[in-house]
């Protein structure tokens, strides 16, 4: 770790150019020489103060946080930035009223602070108010459609009051932006697939394979495409035809996922591909009837 102020200082203006916290390192420097040093920063010195003040909020060390805020406060008073620490203050405190009146008050003064409105929603969810979260998360992405961020946590919480409708709806909002993310499409493909019904499961299965297309070693998409085929075969309404073709999909899935997973020493995925394979085989012997 470094020693000298200006090492720390190089290190904290490489970690806020890469947006990394490191917070408990932030604070370790900040009681071993940023504290009697951060006079000799220059106007870094500001930045150098909400970083550690963050870094502090994230270590519950509120003492510190107390004197980075005094002293943001005292050069700027009537900093909206400034406003956003002393929310984020309440929060850590647990006092979530307050924190809540205060970003309404920043909200007042600059309708298009990102920090503020989804901060209100990480304090909706985190106190179980999850249609709250969720209308002011939507109010969000009304003014501000691109943030892909804000949209999968639409979709979590749309899938924590199981409307699986509205959260298919998100992830298809998130391939519109990414098409090329097969993420997005395992994590679409596995919400129809929980969603149930023949249309659904078909859904899920075209939308695993378009993920393993895209990553051929995402093992989560083959598990599913396994499933989502062999659930489709297994159908009573299955025709004999689309049974064939499932079953082609599904021999094919568990292939990839036992060749995957030849390693002798790796007892755990063996039994996975066993179990995978006495699936697969349980498949057969109920088409066969």
């Amino acid at each position: 770790m470094a020693s000298d102020w200006q090492e720390v200082r190089d290190v904290l203006r490489s970690w806020r150019e890469d947006n990394v916290r490191q917070s408990e390192e932030i604070v370790e420097y900040w009681e071993s020489c940023l504290e009697d040093n951060i006079h000799k920063f220059g106007d870094e010195m500001w930045m150098v103060y909400e970083q550690v003040c963050l870094a502090a909020y994230d270590c519950h060390r509120i003492d510190i946080a107390k004197v980075c805020l005094d002293a943001l406060n005292t050069k700027f008073p009537d900093s909206i930035r400034v406003c956003n620490l002393v929310a984020m203050k309440y929060e850590v405190k647990e006092k979530y009223n307050e924190a809540l009146e205060m970003y309404d008050r920043i909200l007042k003064k600059d309708k298009t602070n990102l920090l503020a409105q989804k901060r209100k929603t990480a304090i909706l969810k985190s106190q179980g108010k999850i249609p709250e979260a969720i209308k002011e998360l939507t109010d969000y992405l009304k003014k501000f459609m691109s943030d892909q961020e804000a949209w999968l946590e639409l979709c979590e919480l749309y899938i924590q009051e199981q409307d699986y409708t509205k959260a298919a709806f998100c992830m298809e909002e998130l391939i519109l932006f990414n098409p090329h993310n097969h993420l997005y499409h395992q994590r679409h493909a596995e919400i129809r697939y929980t969603q149930g019904g023949p249309d659904n499961i078909e859904l899920a299965r075209s939308y695993f394979s378009h993920a393993i297309k895209l990553n051929p070693n995402n093992m989560r998409a083959l598990y599913g495409l396994f499933l989502a085929a062999s659930s489709v075969a297994s159908s009573a309404k299955c025709t004999p035809q689309k049974k064939k073709e499932n079953q082609k999909y599904a021999s094919w899935a568990a292939k990839q996922i036992s060749d995957k997973y030849q390693n002798p020493n790796n007892t755990e995925e063996t039994k996975q591909v066993k179990a995978v394979e006495h699936m697969l085989s349980s498949l057969q012997i109920s088409a066969s009837h």
